[in-house]
């Protein structure tokens, strides 16, 4: 049997790449699909105050007009009033009350020292008084039905025979004991009171006892009878015309003509037909995502890992979007839509994260309510998203973000009042909760990104800055052991990073592999110029080619200690690619020199390449090369320095370095310029005037 061929399995993936892309695709359009609300939607959109643009607007069909919330919400207050809270009349509580005095009494009288003839006298006296203060009723007062006035009225029920009372009418507790006092105190006929009302006072309890269940389950029912409609509008009625500015009554007509055609589109409309214009629809924007993909980032349209990433979140935000509105969530608003845009800005670029939210906005308008509102909060809080973290150099950055973001809803927020109402005091302030809570959840990006990257090998900016770090193991390594490699390093991260930020390209990502592209120095740093500082070269003794050796030595060794230390591919190609596929010409001329009769390979003073294959790549070379030899510059000025950046970078597009990296010439007049600026600050040459436009 033929064993596996790897290289047939790598055909058989090329070939079939492009058909798992459709794959995907068709997978995310049918999954978005399945989880949008199949109902039809009203084809018009409309707010109060603005202008009906559309032809005059005839009732299709009889309908309720709904109520407004604030109209529902004064009948509420309405109904409830009229809704008396419930009292049980406990007639076992007086009976057994009653009862127990008379035990106490006798137990009592027996120490009084009171004569047995006006036993009788003084118990039927304090019974009279507790009678009559049981028939009256005791209860407790409720402060819900105290707002407005101390005393309500109440029904209360006797047997399950209920008849209305004031609180005024009956005892509290305290009222009954003072009545009590009173009532004792004024019979003459008997002597000593005091212990008599004490222990009549031990037995008052309340009788009338608030019935909690019951008084909820009649305002429960009285609530659930109230109508959520006012009025109807007849089949054939105008409801607006063409022109007219849709005033509040105009604006409910609208609302429940829109709630009730898609009440009735739900249940009587074809659900195959509202899902297969959803279908079309969705697979429209997904198509037109991909068509950017193949014109403008193809090394994404290439990748099936990165396409699979960008359908994932875009199908977990319209899922998740799907799913608020079946729960039935307060506000849609509570859902964080700009993480989207912030996940894809920090994983890829800023204008497929733009790109991306709007057709995200999109879909979601097509079952959103107030889809016009709704994309201009979402899709101006996307910008703002996009454009705070476009240079990410701090993670404060994320929670500055956030608070630009809370600010930009907060002024659309208010600006769509304002159109809507024309007044300050009208503005629901309750409303704005959603969105700061939507931007509280935003900061879900950063973990996310963080699961992204590790899932799908994506380097972020966030990634970036933490290997910046110059405390990380490797830098702080390489600052110990070979100090004058770590500061050519800096000084190349500086001209770099100043070079591509202005020309365009990820000054993060040329930062990072600026500090790592000369960390393969470690393993012999005495064998290169910049850390010898003995006075001694190693190098006297060596042969030219091991010499060559060593130092292109330095590039295999980089790229083993990074990938040892998980340091990100894209950081890795920046130690491949940084001397191209130049000769160690210091000692490939020495050798010619001094051995003109031996046949010399080339390959062995030569650098193994990769060239640089982007621009970051390319800055980085031509940094690392000019501040190299700006270091042998005796007596450094203007000139020499100048003439220097000219010569490196001339050399370097004569021998065919930049070829294949998308540096334009204008792109190299410009880091020319920086370069020759920055060197002349670092070097403190006073500038001649003459050369200052060189």
């Amino acid at each position: 049997m033929a064993k596996n061929n790897p290289k047939s399995h790598l055909v058989l993936y090329h070939k079939y790449s492009a058909n798992i892309k459709y794959v995907m695709m068709t997978a995310c359009v049918v999954v978005i699909t399945l989880f949008l609300p199949k109902q039809a939607r009203f084809k018009y959109e409309f707010d109060k105050g603005k202008i009906w643009l559309q032809k005059d607007l005839i009732s299709p069909y009889s309908f309720p007009i709904n109520k407004t919330n604030a109209q529902i919400e004064k009948d509420q207050a309405e109904i409830l009033k009229s809704v008396l809270p419930v009292y049980q009349n406990n007639v076992q509580i007086a009976q057994s009350q009653l009862s127990g005095f008379q035990s106490d009494f006798e137990v009592k009288w027996k120490t009084s020292g009171e004569n047995d003839n006006a036993k009788a006298r003084y118990l039927d006296a304090a019974q009279k008084v507790l009678s009559e203060i049981y028939n009256r009723g005791i209860s407790t007062l409720s402060k819900k039905y105290q707002q407005n006035n101390p005393n309500y009225n109440f029904t209360l029920l006797t047997n399950n025979v209920g008849h209305q009372l004031n609180t005024a009418q009956v005892f509290t507790i305290d009222q009954a004991s003072n009545y009590l006092d009173n009532s004792i105190n004024s019979m003459a006929d008997i002597k000593n009171k005091a212990w008599l009302i004490d222990v009549a006072d031990d037995h008052l309890q309340s009788n009338y006892i608030y019935d909690e269940r019951l008084t909820d389950k009649l305002e429960t029912e009285a609530l659930n009878n109230i109508s959520t409609t006012r009025g109807m509008v007849q089949k054939g009625e105008l409801i607006v015309a063409n022109g007219a500015i849709i005033t509040p009554e105009i604006f409910q007509k609208l609302s429940s003509l829109r709630d009730t055609y898609e009440k009735d589109s739900n249940i009587t409309g074809d659900r195959r037909i509202v899902f297969l214009g959803q279908f079309l629809l969705v697979g429209l924007i997904i198509t037109l995502l991909m068509v950017f993909l193949y014109l403008f980032r193809k090394d994404i349209f290439a990748d099936n890992r990165l396409i699979s990433l960008i359908l994932l979140v875009i199908t977990g935000m319209l899922v998740s979007l799907s799913w608020a509105i079946k729960l039935k969530i307060p506000s849609l608003y509570y859902i964080p839509y700009c993480i989207v845009p912030i996940i894809i800005r920090i994983l890829f670029d800023t204008r497929l994260a733009m790109y991306i939210h709007i057709l995200v906005v999109l879909v979601a308008g097509f079952f959103v309510p107030n889809s016009f509102e709704f994309g201009v909060l979402q899709i101006t809080s996307g910008m703002v998203a996009i454009f705070s973290i476009k240079n990410l150099v701090k993670r404060e950055q994320f929670l500055i973000s956030a608070l630009l973001i809370l600010l930009n809803y907060f002024v659309a927020y208010v600006g769509i009042s304002f159109i809507r109402n024309g007044s300050l005091s009208d503005i629901d302030w309750y409303n704005f909760i959603p969105f700061t809570f939507s931007v509280l959840l935003s900061l879900l990006a950063y973990p996310l990104i963080y699961g992204f990257e590790r899932v799908f090998g994506i380097v972020s900016d966030v990634t970036l800055m933490e290997i910046t770090n110059t405390n990380s193991k490797l830098l702080r390594e390489l600052s110990y052991k070979a100090p004058g490699t770590f500061q050519h390093s800096l000084q190349v991260a500086n001209l770099a990073e100043a070079a591509i930020f202005k020309i365009g390209g990820n000054a993060l990502l040329v930062r990072a592999g600026a500090l790592y592209h000369d960390i393969g120095k470690l393993e012999n740093p005495q064998y290169f110029i910049e850390n010898q500082n003995t006075g001694l070269n190693p190098h006297d003794k060596l042969p030219y080619e091991q010499s060559a050796q060593i130092i292109i030595h330095h590039v295999h060794k980089g790229i083993e200690m990074a990938r040892r230390n998980n340091l990100p591919e894209m950081v890795v190609d920046f130690i491949r690619t940084h001397h191209g596929n130049t000769r160690v010409d210091y000692f490939y001329q020495s050798y010619l020199k001094n051995f003109p009769e031996k046949l010399v390979d080339e390959k062995i003073f030569r650098y193994p390449g990769p060239i640089p294959f982007s621009k970051e790549t390319a800055v980085l070379m031509l940094a690392d090369s000019v501040e190299a030899a700006s270091r042998s510059l005796k007596e450094p000025d203007a000139k020499s320095i100048s003439d220097l950046v000219d010569r490196i970078i001339d050399y370097k597009l004569e021998q065919d370095q930049l070829s294949d990296s998308s540096i334009t010439l204008k792109d190299i007049e410009t880091i020319k310029l920086i370069f020759k600026t920055m060197l002349i600050g670092i070097y403190h040459v006073r500038i001649d005037y003459k050369l200052e436009n060189v």
